[in-house]
């Protein structure tokens, strides 16, 4: 089958490596992709929330799949506007609908999942600029240090943790008067602070049925001991180490089985991935966030390790056939390390040459943000690439990432040298 995959980034790559891999894929799309989709598949260069163009490339390649990448098509209703297109309704769309992606669309829509549905996370209120003074009220009340969430879409960079009190009032009016994050911090959620160590668990629903697929742990800070900024993220391993079997247990009944039967008892149309951002605190796990599709870089360690065709595990989600099929997951563990833009994740400049590629063994290269141009492999993002290893464990994957980085540079190129350093 012609199947198109929607995004740019380093996930968008991985997904094409794997389904180009896939017997039952007979010609690949990406749209826009980039330098290393353009190796694997054909770009097509569109805006992914231009539906009317979507519509166009899909029914012009005849594409009989579309996996969606990024979280903006999915909570501007692209399930939705298939579902109800006459000549996109055959197509299998790997997603949710808008009211599904509403858990990643909205920080309060997913609180009030979690509180319905008896979903263990941190206690919380949301504020409005009407409410200001309530919220820097309600600060006083917790103790740092204080979280602070836009309420809607911030690209990763929504959440501040504060632990000075006058800071965190100074930012709250920040973000809800002088809009930090645009429309996104209209409305800010603040919810106590939970001190754990923090993990990825990534979940295939149909719906109905769900495969609960590698965990991962990935690491958000620009600095080395996850200092500085907030990134959208600068490596990751899978599997973590501590979700051994009892906290996966703990994981799968308090929090998984509850999601999946939540979405069910809505009546939410939900075919795609749910990822659960969680915290262990004194071995009990709590949901930080739900993202309505799979994590970035979280996907460059996970998609390489199932081993299952990609495509006939999707298939079964559309086909709301999960409960039949078996996932082989590869026992090695994976690694991915991020090189990204000097400056980032402030700002930085585009369009730097790319050397050492050809030189890479042992690893994948992942291409988030590259381009094409006149033969030429350029930047063209933040964060750029992304170096995935497998071998028997984390620490001898790390090792050939590394060893491969030392062949690869860029103008301004940065890495953090200590992923996995807090396991």
């Amino acid at each position: 089958m012609n199947i198109l995959i929607l995004g740019s980034g380093g996930r968008e790559h991985t997904f094409a490596y794997k389904i180009a891999q896939s017997n039952r894929c007979e010609k690949l799309f990406v749209a826009p992709g980039n330098a290393g989709t353009a190796s694997i598949a054909t770009n097509v260069d569109l805006k992914v929330t231009d539906f009317g163009a979507v519509k166009k490339c899909v029914v012009e390649n005849n594409i009989e799949m579309v996996i969606v990448g990024p979280e903006d098509p999915l909570v501007h209703g692209i399930a939705d506007y298939f579902a109800e297109t006459s000549e996109l309704q055959n197509v299998m769309l790997i997603g949710p609908s808008k009211r599904g992606a509403l858990l990643e669309g909205s920080k309060q829509r997913a609180k009030e999942f979690m509180m319905q549905h008896n979903i263990p996370t941190a206690a919380y209120e949301s504020f409005t600029v009407e409410s200001l003074e309530a919220g820097k009220a309600f600060l006083e009340n917790l103790n740092p240090p204080y979280v602070l969430k836009a309420d809607g879409l911030a690209a990763g960079k929504g959440v501040l943790i504060l632990k000075d009190l006058s800071e965190a009032k100074q930012e709250l009016e920040n973000m809800l008067t002088h809009s930090k994050f645009g429309e996104a911090s209209s409305k800010v959620v603040i919810e106590e602070f939970l001190d754990g160590i923090e993990l990825s668990v990534f979940v295939l629903t149909d719906g109905k049925n769900y495969k609960i697929l590698p965990t991962a742990k990935d690491y958000k800070r620009i600095g080395e001991g996850d200092t500085g900024l907030n990134t959208g993220g600068m490596g990751a391993i899978s599997p973590v180490p501590f979700a051994d079997g009892v906290l996966m247990k703990k994981i799968e009944d308090r929090i998984v089985k509850p999601t999946v039967r939540g979405l069910s008892e809505e009546k939410i149309d939900y075919k795609g991935f749910v990822f659960i951002g969680l915290i262990k605190v004194d071995n009990e796990p709590y949901v930080i966030e739900y993202n309505v599709r799979m994590g970035d870089p979280e996907t460059e360690v996970v998609l390489p390790r199932i081993k299952t065709d990609l495509v006939d595990l999707l298939e079964a989600t559309y086909r709301q056939n999960l409960g039949n099929f078996n996932i082989e997951i590869d026992g090695r563990a994976a690694t991915t390390v991020m090189l990204v833009s000097g400056g980032y994740p402030d700002a930085y400049e585009k369009g730097k040459e790319i050397s050492g590629l050809e030189n890479v063994e042992g690893s994948i290269v992942f291409h988030a943000g590259t381009k094409l141009e006149n033969d030429k492999i350029l930047t063209n993002g933040g964060r750029v690439l992304a170096i995935t290893s497998l071998d028997d464990d984390f620490r001898k994957a790390l090792k050939k990432s590394y060893q491969n980085i030392e062949k690869l540079s860029f103008d301004r190129m940065q890495y953090r040298r200590d992923i996995g350093f807090d396991l």
